[in-house]
C-alpha cells in the first residue's frame, strides 16, 4: 500500500480550521480516484513535550502509480485547492510505502 500523508501544524483558530477541514476539504478528498482508505488522526499528545502536529491525515492507495494519478487528477487538484483556502502554511505532505510485518 502507498500513502499520501498530510501533516498539519496547529492552526490559530482550531474551531474554524476543523469546520473548513470537515466541510470543505474532506468532501473534496473523498472524490479522489483510487482512494482506498482515508484516516484522520487528531494528535492528542507526545511522549516528550508538545507535539509538532495538530492533525495527521493518511490517504491510502493500492499502488504508487494510482496514488500519483490521483494526486494529479482534476479531483486531486481540487482537493489541494481547498487547502490553500484554510491551511496555507500549516500543511506538509509526504509519500510513503507501507511495509507490513507479522
Amino acid at each position: 500500500m502507498h500513502k499520501l500523508i498530510a501533516l498539519y501544524t496547529s492552526p490559530e483558530n482550531p474551531e474554524e480550521f476543523d469546520r473548513a477541514y470537515r466541510e470543505l476539504h474532506m468532501p473534496a478528498v473523498a472524490k479522489m480516484p483510487h482512494l482506498r482508505r482515508l484516516e484522520v488522526n487528531r494528535v492528542t499528545g507526545a511522549p516528550l513535550g508538545e507535539p509538532p502536529y495538530y492533525l495527521i491525515a493518511e490517504m491510502w492507495f493500492d499502488t504508487r502509480e494510482q496514488m500519483m494519478e490521483s494526486v494529479g487528477s482534476e479531483e486531486g487538484r481540487a482537493a489541494a485547492a481547498t487547502l490553500r483556502e484554510f491551511a496555507r502554511g500549516l500543511v506538509s505532505m509526504v509519500y510513503a510505502e507501507t511495509e507490513e510485518r507479522e
